[in-house]
């Protein structure tokens, strides 16, 4: 009897969902990737997070948009689990009333169109013929609705003493890295005063 007790509470267990987070279209949300690149990204920026994408709802459920292989929408839950420790961020505008309207909201969304299918950049340049995560938001955020959220820096201003960091920068430049290059990191969007915190797990 306590077994069959047992394996029914087990099966009952299993069966329960990790809830999402209530969120909305126009929320950024972060996490810590478990990509080979997570970590050089970690020490060059001095942050936990080293991924991010924007939230829209598709069919009713909410996915994120993000730059990983490609520009592309992953379901939220997927995108939760992947990352480390299924820890995450989700941050939206200070005045989401004021700015996030209807219209607002509608704009971000016919704007991401231009990024999708855009292959990953791995040397995190600032054209748009190739998208590196944060880049992919800043950019959206600022082309559609005029909203530039995290300073810009130059490749020189990370910690790129680092040996994890110089190693990463050698596979990717070579001996010649391009320091002067604009680059928006997600520490800098994470850190924006724009930005408040709605839900972290």
């Amino acid at each position: 009897m306590k077994k069959t007790l047992a394996a029914l509470l087990i099966a009952m267990l299993g069966n329960v969902a990790v809830a999402s987070p209530d969120v909305r279209d126009g929320d950024i949300i972060f996490h810590t990737s478990r990509s080979s690149q997570s970590v050089a990204v970690q020490r060059a920026t001095g942050s936990r997070y080293s991924h991010m994408g924007v939230i829209f709802h598709r069919d009713g459920k909410p996915h994120v948009l993000e730059a990983a292989a490609t520009v592309r929408y992953t379901p939220l839950e997927s995108w939760i689990a992947r990352g480390d420790g299924q820890h995450y961020v989700v941050k939206r505008l200070g005045n989401n009333a004021a700015a996030l309207t209807p219209e607002a909201v509608g704009k971000l969304a016919r704007t991401s169109r231009m990024f999708l299918g855009r292959p990953y950049d791995l040397t995190f340049e600032w054209s748009d013929d190739r998208m590196y995560c944060s880049e992919l938001v800043w950019k959206l955020y600022d082309r559609a609705l005029g909203v530039r959220i995290g300073a810009l820096q130059r490749l020189r201003d990370f910690n790129i003493s680092d040996q994890v960091v110089r190693a990463k920068m050698r596979e990717r430049y070579g001996d010649h890295p391009p320091l002067a290059e604009p680059v928006i990191s997600p520490a800098a969007m994470f850190d924006s005063p724009l930005l408040v915190t709605v839900a972290q797990e």
